[in-house]
Order: C-alpha cells, then sequence, then structure tokens
C-alpha cells in the first residue's frame, strides 16, 4: 500500500503538470474564492487561481525537495559513517563530537536557523535537509561498520592484501544498505513535513510559486469560512506521509533477517 501511494505521488510529480487544466499562476478575477464545482474541481483561492492546478504542481517541489535532500544526506551520511566507523580513533572522536552538537538542535529549529542565514531558495532547501539528515546517517552507517569491522569475511579480506577502500566498497558497503534504506523512505515522509513547514513561514517555496506549505500559510484567513482550502493540501501532506510511512515499515520487514526468519 505504501509503495502503491509513493508511486502515484511520484507519477503526479512527473506527469501531474502536463495533465492539469489550468495554469497554477493564472487569476481568474470574476472567481475567487469559489467552492469546489464542476468547473473548479478543488475550488479557487483569494487571487481567483485553481487549487487542483496549484496541488498538483506543488506536488513536483515536495518530491523534488524531499528525494533531493534525502539523496544527499544518504551520499554524505555513508561516506562519512564509513570513516568514522572504519578507521575510529581520534577521527571516530572528531566526527561523533560535531554529530552530537547536530543532535543537540531540535530539527526543526536548526533548519530554520540555516534557512534563514542562507536566504529561502529550493536549493538551500535541499541542502539544508540534506545537511541536516547526513548525521541521522551517518551514525547508523558508523554503527553497522564498527559491527562488520571485525568480522571474519573482512579480516579474511585483509590477510589477502585488500586495500582500505577495497574492503570499505566491496565488502562493508553492500553489507550495511538495508537500515540506510529503510531509514531513507522514513527520511522522505519528515523531509516533506519539513518542507512543507518552511514555506509556510515563508522560508521554503516563495509565492506565487505552489507548494503545499505555501497553500496552508495562504488559506489561514479563510480556514473558518472556506475550509476546503486548507483541507486539500494537508490531506496531500498526510497521504504523502502516510505512503513513505507504510513504505518504510515494509521495507524494514522485508530487508531485516530477523523478521523475514520468523
Amino acid at each position: 500500500m505504501g509503495a502503491v501511494i509513493v508511486l502515484l505521488i511520484v507519477l503526479t510529480a512527473l506527469f501531474g503538470p502536463f495533465l492539469v487544466p489550468r495554469d497554477p499562476l493564472k487569476m481568474f478575477s470574476g472567481k475567487r474564492l469559489q467552492a469546489p464545482s464542476q468547473e473548479f474541481l478543488l475550488g479557487t483561492d483569494q487571487f481567483g487561481r485553481d487549487q487542483l492546478s496549484r496541488l498538483v504542481y506543488g506536488t513536483k517541489a515536495s518530491v523534488l525537495i524531499s528525494f533531493g535532500a534525502v539523496g544527499l544526506a544518504v551520499v554524505l551520511g555513508i561516506l562519512v559513517g564509513l570513516v568514522s566507523g572504519y578507521y575510529g580513533g581520534r577521527i571516530d572522536n572528531l566526527i561523533m563530537r560535531c554529530l552530537d552538537v547536530v543532535f543537540a538542535f531540535p530539527l526543526l529549529l536548526l533548519a530554520l536557523v540555516i534557512v534563514a542565514i542562507l536566504g529561502p531558495s529550493l536549493k538551500n532547501l535541499i541542502l539544508t535537509i540534506g545537511l541536516i539528515y547526513a548525521a541521522t546517517f551517518a551514525r547508523i552507517v558508523r554503527a553497522s561498520v564498527l559491527s562488520l569491522r571485525k568480522k571474519e569475511f573482512v579480516e579474511s579480506a585483509k590477510s589477502m592484501g585488500a586495500g582500505n577502500a577495497s574492503i570499505i566498497f566491496h565488502f562493508i558497503l553492500p553489507n550495511i544498505l538495508s537500515p540506510v534504506i529503510v531509514q531513507a523512505t522514513f527520511n522522505l515522509s519528515t523531509a516533506i513535513m519539513i518542507e512543507a513547514a518552511l514555506s509556510f513561514l515563508g522560508l521554503g517555496t516563495q509565492p506565487p510559486d505552489p507548494a503545499w506549505g505555501v497553500m496552508l500559510n495562504e488559506s489561514r484567513s479563510f480556514m473558518e469560512v472556506m475550509p476546503w482550502l486548507a483541507i486539500f493540501p494537508g490531506a496531500a501532506i498526510m497521504l504523502a506521509v502516510l505512503g513513505f510511512n507504510l513504505l518504510g515499515d515494509g521495507l524494514r520487514d522485508a530487508l531485516d533477517p530477523r523478521l523475514t526468519s520468523s
């Protein structure tokens, strides 16, 4: 079920903009704040823009930011975790203390500070979320490497003359990917929520570009009399987070040998 939801979201992000009935930025001055109807399936906002078109286009922004940020975090986290766990010593202590500083701050607060310094933009948002999540992946990878570097197959590779880089990337890395993949799916859901929260606060996607967080922010003044303006983007965020969480649960069950054997 999670895979189906995620697939639908990704397909919407890829092909939805070609299928929407109207330009998400076009304003219909005589049709502002209309309720859902046959002409406007999800209604219009205070500027007369089609909510369905904006919702579909907002999917692209959320998917791009979440996948870009988590992809960056996976690459950085794997590299840092491999170096820290395999070499140990002072390098490990230095890296772990730096990660402790990152974990000392609430996730959203740290993202707010970094985006406020760098400035609100798509690239800065991906960079910010990616750097924050890299610390989580680094710890996961480090813990896995510490349990593997003394295993017999690693010692055997060393005795046969394999270099450190060969051991790390050919023997250790393939055996630590399962927890990384599972964690990545869960982080995709939280990345969507962080992107929506920052856009809601004006530090993410900037108006008039459509984004789910932007749509929620713009609907605040009309929620009591026109709740659908907030319901539809809120439901999209909820559905995306649910899909990625269900996918993560399924991958965890499938990739954990202890759960598979039982």
